[in-house]
């Protein structure tokens, strides 16, 4: 978050903005650090036993710093901005209502300072806004496409890196990944770069070109398949850059791989997903208050509210790709891949193949046949007997059509290794 603060800074240096915010009555000094602290905290680390590490405003507004951006319980408008934005373009419900939250939120007391607290009634309610939160996480922001298209777009951008120069302030010249240190550099460093990578006609830049067009002809890494580690074998960080190694030695006994693999061929995508606060529950620092006092905070255990909740708040996927895309090594990295998983007890793996082929003819026919049930006015009950008499209803209702392959359909030696 310290880019956003010195773009901030720049912004308002660049736009000469101190003299317009003082005509409306602001203090600019104060009210620039304020801004920056709702955007990355106390700007300076704070004094041992430092009672309010916070310049911006006093302890008195203390409640001020939990409506931006939220470092208490991640309760705030930066999530429901984008909550709303991003389900209404994809088609997601969005059951957290932002307006009976402010209808039911309060200023009060905690201790020696000032929080907003919300009525207890409402705790189903934020449970509802980590739901949204988790399921866009699923569903769009950790999406297996979306993420290797992350990662070549980044690959594409580092073999261009050293042949890009951008011109910042008084004429300094920065890489695309040293322009994060000149403001002026950064604020050229658009999605253009995208295009001028693909249209240029530089030779040092055929290897970058190369990665984006793959991109948009989508011909992308290989999605291998993905597991889970249990609680206990949660992979660090700082282990993060050695599993593409790990995979690729991990060679299972008696089995001849026809494709000589190696560490630079897999991407190993690490995905810790959760409510906001790692493996904590974020209700459990949410403060409440009820109707028979409405100045005495209370805190609400999730037991109160429902049995239906989630026992644990956070999670970590593991997704392989393959950068090879001939069927001998596709076929390598799934039994090297599964293997992995086998010698380190991690869970039962999803592993894509046969399952995308099967999909594909399956939604063709069922396409077909509802084509079909369209020109001679079938009815809905004929067509479920014609799906029926032809076997698909047993394969669509038996199929997890996620791309789960079952084991009976991973090819041989994988599923005699499973």
């Amino acid at each position: 978050h310290s880019g956003f603060v010195q773009m901030f800074e720049h912004l308002v240096n660049s736009n000469e903005l101190r003299p317009v915010m003082e005509q409306y009555g602001l203090i600019p000094e104060e009210d620039i650090c304020f801004i920056k602290e709702q955007i990355i905290g106390p700007l300076e680390t704070p004094v041992k036993d430092s009672v309010w590490p916070y310049k911006g405003r006093p302890k008195e507004k203390s409640f001020l710093y939990e409506i931006v951006s939220n470092k208490k319980n991640g309760i705030d408008v930066d999530k429901w901005d984008y909550f709303a934005r991003d389900c209404h373009h994809l088609g997601i419900p969005n059951n957290f209502d932002y307006n009976r939250f402010i209808m039911f939120a309060r200023v009060c007391e905690e201790g020696n300072e000032k929080c907003i607290c919300i009525r207890d009634k409402e705790a189903g309610n934020l449970y509802d806004m980590f739901h949204t939160r988790n399921r866009l996480h699923h569903k769009a922001y950790q999406h297996k496409i979306s993420n290797i298209i992350d990662t070549m777009i980044t690959d594409a951008l580092l073999k261009a890196d050293p042949y890009i120069e951008i011109t910042g302030a008084q004429g300094k010249k920065y890489h695309i990944s040293t322009a994060i240190d000149d403001m002026e550099a950064f604020t050229k460093l658009t999605d253009n770069i995208f295009l001028e990578i693909l249209y240029s006609s530089d030779p040092k830049l055929d290897a970058a070109q190369k990665v984006l067009k793959n991109i948009e002809y989508r011909n992308l890494y290989k999605y291998v398949g993905e597991t889970q580690p249990g609680e206990a074998r949660k992979i660090e960080r700082k282990d993060y850059e050695h599993l593409p190694e790990k995979v690729a030695d991990a060679k299972p006994d008696g089995i001849v791989l026809e494709a000589e693999m190696k560490a630079e061929d897999f991407i190993v995508d690490v995905i810790n997903m959760d409510y906001g606060m790692k493996d904590k529950n974020p209700i459990d620092h949410v403060r409440f208050y009820c109707k028979s006092d409405l100045s005495r905070t209370v805190s609400i255990d999730k037991s109160q509210v429902s049995q239906l909740l989630p026992e644990k708040f956070a999670e970590q996927v593991i997704r392989v790709y393959c950068k090879k895309k001939d069927e001998k090594s596709l076929f390598a990295a799934r039994q090297l891949f599964v293997h992995w998983c086998l010698i380190n007890n991690f869970s039962k793996p999803k592993v894509h193949g046969l399952i995308d082929i099967l999909h594909i003819f399956f939604k063709f026919l069922l396409f077909f046949f509802f084509l079909h049930s369209l020109i001679f006015k079938e009815s809905h009950r004929n067509l479920f007997h014609l799906l029926k008499s032809w076997g698909l209803f047993f394969f669509v209702t038996g199929f997890e059509l996620k791309g789960t392959l079952p084991l009976s359909y991973i090819p041989s030696p994988v599923n005699s290794a499973l």
